[in-house]
């Protein structure tokens, strides 16, 4: 789930593999629900962008689906691999990451696209981990993270990409987002870790279940969701343990209004494909209410 602002906010899915069914992409005004109809049975693992003529949806099958406002275009990726995550400073610099995950360096993996305003084209990192990214963020176009299997953390600045350690992180990190560029999160697993720009130290939230999401709304104001509904708000400095409130869904992503709310999103997303509909979940923290109803 990502937005432009309170009442322009969308969420992305899909059947993962169950037959005969589409991607879905929604979108909520501030009062009413939209199927946007994206079409293709590709799922989409991400949504984000710049601007309401300018959002990304990015999936299964090396899927880069661009929504201008009016129409979807689908964009040429050049790989087959399932893209986690999409990162945009401008209409005209994006990033997405995606990769194998398990498969090590004998399947595609270490993957890392750029979008400069025309076509998309590799990235080459400086070594080739043979992990799979989930997440890509940046506080701006010459200062962005990359965190995927094995702990591992890119960072690109001034042009260069370099090998971060996160702490005292093991395990997969699923997500980077942060506050600025002297506040950013990354968290997987049972990692929570903070970077100030030029080092990583690790948090110690007291973790209900595996944490996914992290996203920040001011600095010193997080959230984070997880799997079996793990909701945590850190505020003035204390984390706020909200697990045993509904619902109870596993989350998968994370985002913040810049207006004091919270928006989680996920649901069946992580089982085999049935045949049947998957269950997605929507969750909002803050004042006002979620719109309940769905047009086409």
């Amino acid at each position: 789930v990502w937005g432009t602002s309170p009442p322009d906010v969308y969420s992305v899915g899909g059947p993962r593999g169950s037959p005969g069914l589409e991607a879905l992409a929604l979108h909520v005004d501030g009062t009413t629900w939209r199927d946007m109809s994206a079409g293709g049975t590709a799922s989409f693992w991400w949504v984000s962008g710049t601007g309401p003529q300018d959002v990304w949806m990015v999936g299964e099958k090396g899927r880069i689906t661009h929504w201008d406002g009016k129409a979807f275009r689908e964009d040429v990726s050049g790989v087959t691999v399932t893209l986690f995550g999409l990162w945009a400073s401008s209409p005209t610099d994006a990033w997405a990451v995606g990769g194998t995950p398990g498969a090590g360096k004998g399947a595609p993996n270490d993957v890392v696209l750029h979008w400069d305003g025309k076509a998309w084209s590799p990235e080459t990192l400086p070594a080739q981990l043979g992990a799979a990214l989930f997440k890509v963020w940046g506080s701006g176009p010459d200062d962005v993270y990359v965190v995927g299997e094995g702990a591992t953390v890119w960072h690109r600045r001034g042009g260069t990409w370099k090998q971060e350690q996160a702490a005292t992180a093991k395990g997969t990190l699923l997500t980077v987002s942060g506050c600025s560029a002297s506040e950013v999160y990354a968290v997987g697993e049972n990692n929570v870790v903070r970077s100030d720009g030029t080092a990583w130290t690790a948090l110690t939230p007291k973790l209900t279940s595996r944490v996914n999401g992290v996203a920040c709304n001011a600095p010193g104001q997080i959230v984070l969701v997880g799997s079996g509904g793990l909701k945590q708000r850190l505020v003035d400095g204390a984390w706020i343990d909200e697990f045993t409130k509904p619902p109870y869904a596993d989350l998968h992503g994370a985002w913040a209004d810049g207006q004091g709310s919270f928006w989680a999103a996920g649901g069946d997303f992580a089982g085999p494909a049935s045949g049947q509909p998957r269950e997605g979940v929507l969750a909002r923290w803050g004042k006002g209410t979620i719109p309940t109803t769905l047009t086409k």
